[in-house]
């Protein structure tokens, strides 16, 4: 069976021997470096002369500086992550002007991820192993699962998160395999209670995985804020919340990444709310609640996965769909959080979430018809 041709990213955990950590954590410290000195030079030039600096400025401002004896050292790693820091500070400024983004920020030593990209032209790949620019020996990866028969790296990666591990994503070309088509749809309505009820009745359990660890974190956090600031002890106490946190990520990650690809190959169309989460999460008594929901990265997992498989995501972020009756279309003034249940003038007794899910279905059967597949948040 034909398949799609994609893009695909596939992530391991590498051990760096000290030499190479010591490489890597200079590399990461320059590309850092080339993007706030990049950031500060366009701020500069636009605030006190009224003019744009391009990426071809920058990279003519990288070129001199490396020249120069006071910053020689940048030519130390490879010229392709400082490049590619470049280009991302590009990409941040053309979200800004479109209005898709805030300002870029600058990047702060141990608020920022660490990473560094480097492109076919920076690696060699012989033999399963891969082997960085400037670097005398591959990288120890852990090969938890194998890359396509054939593939070739275009870029890889490397980063290491707050727990001080480190990983390499790996970008290949992947034939992903049709799926057979399928008359079911489904309609979602994201919740607190349950994380997602579904059209058909069913209610998707909500794992809380903070909530889980909350007791443990909580300790750990107050420990943190006892050490004094600067030292060993404190560096010991970060990464032990740092851990605690990163396990919460994990696991939910993995516990959407089953959900989406579940419902990806049962339904032909999905239809989901475009919930605005960045306003949601102002609300005190619900942000916590709603961050370890995952509702913006549940989405996204839906949206490249329904495309990979020829499935269409429908959205709809202002359809009235908790006071509108699914059965007669009557819409109720006013719909309190606390009511769970609700009976329409019909005779109808509706369970909110349920009766939500069938008119988000309703209205995103209407989009797909149409051929928009996903459509845009309005503005």
């Amino acid at each position: 069976m034909a398949g799609k041709v994609v893009k695909r990213a596939f992530k391991y955990r590498f051990y760096p021997t000290e030499v190479r950590a010591d490489q890597l954590a200079r590399t990461f410290g320059c590309t850092r470096y080339v993007y706030n000195r990049a950031l500060a030079e366009r701020s500069r030039a636009w605030s006190k002369e009224g003019r744009r600096v391009s990426y071809a400025d920058n990279s003519t401002m990288l070129t001199r500086r490396k020249r120069e004896a006071e910053t020689a050292w940048l030519a130390e790693p490879s010229k392709g992550p400082l490049q590619e820091s470049l280009r991302q500070l590009q990409g941040a400024f053309d979200k800004f002007w479109r209005i898709q983004a805030r300002y870029p920020q600058f990047k702060r030593k141990g608020r920022s991820k660490d990473s560094a990209t480097y492109f076919s032209n920076c690696l060699t790949f012989r033999g399963g192993q891969i082997r960085l620019a400037k670097q005398s020996e591959p990288l120890d990866i852990r090969w938890s699962r194998p890359l396509p028969e054939g593939a070739t790296p275009s870029q890889v990666t490397v980063s290491r998160n707050a727990r001080g591990e480190y990983h390499i994503s790996i970008l290949v070309e992947d034939t992903i395999p049709e799926l057979d088509r399928t008359d079911r749809v489904v309609g979602l309505d994201a919740g607190i209670t349950s994380l997602y009820t579904l059209s058909t009745g069913e209610k998707i359990p909500n794992p809380r995985h903070e909530r889980r660890d909350r007791e443990r974190l909580a300790k750990a956090q107050r420990v943190l804020a006892r050490k004094q600031k600067g030292s060993r002890n404190r560096a010991k106490a970060r990464l032990k919340v740092a851990k605690i946190h990163g396990r919460i990520a994990d696991r939910r990650r993995d516990y959407l990444h089953t959900l989406s690809t579940r419902l990806v190959r049962e339904n032909q169309v999905i239809a989901i709310e475009d919930l605005s989460v960045r306003n949601m999460v102002k609300n005190r008594s619900l942000s916590r609640a709603i961050s370890d929901a995952g509702w913006s990265e549940f989405r996204s997992m839906l949206e490249y996965k329904a495309d990979w498989y020829g499935r269409v995501v429908a959205i709809d972020r202002f359809h009235p769909s908790s006071k509108t009756c699914s059965v007669c279309g009557e819409v109720v003034s006013a719909m309190p959080l606390k009511v769970r249940e609700w009976t329409c003038r019909c005779g109808v007794v509706h369970d909110r979430d349920v009766n939500a899910a069938r008119n988000i279905l309703a209205v995103g059967l209407a989009v797909a018809a149409c051929g928009d597949g996903v459509r845009p948040p309005r503005t």
